[in-house]
């Protein structure tokens, strides 16, 4: 997986979430499911550094042993996090702590899970970086959704307040008016696959 074709963010990094183990869906990994025919992973993966992510973090839990031999997540950094099983705080902290030492001064946050987000959402919100006090988020319809970006001066407080399945929702609501929200409605459906129901969205024709 390259980036040579997609102008870079050279200060922003892709963080994907992709450590979650599935529990309504049978304990199936999630970055294990396809969509196409292609590993939920790699598609996120790849559509972060179609964007123009400088650089992709892939925060890998449930199966990331079988995700590391099937998966084609070339020029990323794993980021294996033991402690999954907490719930999605546990893994933006752990990819929070990744960047760190970087050159990067943001991070495009997404998840694994939300295939109806590609890389037309992911470069309209990436594009709203401006500096590390940054903010800014996808919306739909008005509503705030992912993909998320922070900047790096907020790292610290969303990664203490990343509890839990919370992710960064208790900072973002606690900074509401410092948030940027960028409209993409019009390009991409913030779903989740959760429950063996939502894998009907898996299927040709079952996105919407």
């Amino acid at each position: 997986m390259t980036p040579d074709q997609a102008p870079r963010h050279p200060q922003v990094a892709g963080l994907l979430l992709a450590a979650g183990g599935g529990r309504r869906l049978g304990g199936r990994a999630k970055a294990l499911l396809r969509y196409d025919g292609v590993l939920l992973v790699e598609r996120a993966a790849r559509a972060l550094w179609e964007a123009g992510c400088d650089r992709v973090h892939v925060v890998l839990g449930a199966g990331a042993e079988e995700v590391c031999a099937h998966a084609e997540l070339s020029g990323c950094v794993l980021v294996e996090n033991p402690g999954w099983g907490e719930g999605m705080g546990s893994s933006l902290r752990a990819g929070l702590r990744s960047l760190l030492g970087t050159d990067a001064r943001g991070a495009l946050v997404s998840l694994v899970d939300q295939p109806g987000i590609g890389r037309e959402a992911y470069t309209r919100v990436l594009e709203a970086f401006t500096d590390e006090t940054s903010l800014a988020s996808a919306a739909y319809g008005g509503r705030r959704n992912h993909p998320v970006l922070l900047g790096a001066a907020h790292w610290t407080g969303v990664a203490e307040a990343a509890q839990g399945d919370q992710g960064a929702r208790a900072y973002l609501r606690r900074h509401s008016a410092e948030i940027r929200l960028v409209e993409c409605g019009d390009v991409a459906e913030p779903y989740d696959i959760d429950t063996r129901e939502d894998l009907g969205r898996l299927r040709p024709g079952g996105a919407h």
